[in-house]
């Protein structure tokens, strides 16, 4: 396999994240052709493929382009897919897993398509080296991507495997955690800035902490992997593992100290705490955020500037909706008596909860949490008394420790 040769990519990204990933893959020197709903296309070689798994904070899979073809049905998928020189990218003593997005008019279940897809790669190799692959749904060896609408097929390797939402720190995920990569997301959308506050009332397994904390030191997530599927390709130890280790080198060099801003979580679950805690530990941040337990209402706010953001349950899976009525307007009661001169925000699915926060918006950001719409909303807590709302802030009262 050649590691050197440009091809199209699609990074993917959940819904709505096009514009943080976009604003990614361009800081790291990569062309962004277009914006989807969930992703992106741009184009680089595998080495840039292994700089975007690296990075990449709100992208989910990075899919390099092999081929484009041009298949009616499932017969002639296998027929123009054996064409293509599969020793040369999935090692005969290797894994390979297919996984896709199908639809075409003679298939009934993706499952079919993948295990043609399949049979093609495993059977040209058989041919050629004398036996074939293992393969199965595990995503830890060789991962192809099967895109097929009406009669246009486009093949990729999926040189993430595992999706980049799984960076590896956590691991006690608690009650309804918040997916990495969307937690990223909301802190790129929002207007906080690294290097001053960033707190995190009802903090849960610590996602959105931990994830300010790995940006606020320019921490690569990819890091704390333990490995990508481009790893297990034809040709990786003779053209890509120095490549890798190098991409890994630059990363290491290129996380700052500790920044000047406080990094604050907090939650009233002793328990949520602890897996904050830990997640922390193995996301090596546990040092950049300070813990607390104790009602978000206690949670310590130091002198602006910074960013509050709460991930309160709406109801669609946690909760009752009456009793979140309350949290919902004790929120607002907490941002306009404690957090003056902060950017306050809520990403909630429930926005019928959030008119009884009680503070006019500045922005409404749209994103999905898996299949239910959600908004960032984002709100400008001023720091002196204003006529919407009359109340000026009391200072914030300090972390309850637990």
């Amino acid at each position: 396999m050649d590691f050197t040769k440009e091809a199209p990519i699609l990074v993917t990204c959940p819904m709505h994240a096009a514009p943080q990933l976009a604003a990614e893959i361009g800081t790291l020197g990569l062309p962004v052709h277009d914006e989807l709903p969930a992703g992106a296309r741009t184009e680089g070689s595998l080495v840039d493929c292994m700089r975007l798994n690296l990075h990449l904070r709100t992208g989910m899979r990075v899919q390099y382009e092999l081929a484009r073809l041009r298949a009616a049905d499932a017969d002639a998928l296998y027929a123009e897919a054996s064409r293509l020189p599969w020793e040369e990218i999935v090692p005969e003593d290797g894994y390979l897993s297919v996984s896709s997005a199908v639809r075409n008019q003679t298939i009934t279940d993706s499952r079919f398509a993948n295990l043609r897809l399949k049979d093609a790669v495993v059977d040209r190799i058989n041919a050629r080296c004398g036996r074939r692959p293992d393969s199965g749904p595990d995503q830890h060896g060789c991962v192809l991507f099967l895109y097929w609408q009406g009669d246009e097929v486009v093949l990729s390797l999926d040189t993430s495997g595992e999706t980049l939402a799984r960076r590896g720190y956590r691991r006690i995920p608690h009650r309804a955690p918040m997916q990495e990569t969307l937690a990223a997301a909301c802190i790129l959308a929002s207007a906080w800035e690294p290097g001053t506050n960033f707190i995190a009332p009802m903090c849960g397994s610590g996602t959105l902490a931990i994830e300010a904390a790995l940006l606020a030191v320019n921490a690569a997530p990819g890091l704390l992997r333990e490995g990508f599927a481009f790893q297990r390709l034809v040709g990786y130890a003779e053209q890509g593992a120095e490549a890798f280790e190098e991409l890994r080198r630059a990363a290491r060099k290129g996380r700052v100290k500790r920044p000047a801003g406080r990094i604050i979580a907090t939650d009233i679950d002793p328990r949520a705490v602890e897996a904050a805690r830990r997640n922390a530990v193995a996301a090596e941040v546990d040092h950049l955020i300070e813990f607390g337990v104790g009602d978000f209402r206690e949670t310590e706010v130091p002198p602006p500037p910074g960013a509050v953001m709460l991930n309160p349950e709406y109801g669609a899976r946690l909760g009752d909706k009456r009793q979140l009525e309350t949290v919902y307007a004790a929120i607002g009661d907490f941002f306009k008596k404690s957090c003056g001169g902060y950017l306050g925000y809520i990403f909630t699915g429930n926005l019928k909860l959030a008119k009884r926060v009680g503070l006019r918006t500045r922005r409404r950001l749209p994103f999905f949490n898996a299949k239910i719409e959600c908004r960032l909303l984002e709100y400008e807590l001023y720091a002196g008394s204003r006529k919407d709302d009359g109340d000026a802030p009391a200072p914030g009262k300090p972390v309850v420790n637990g």
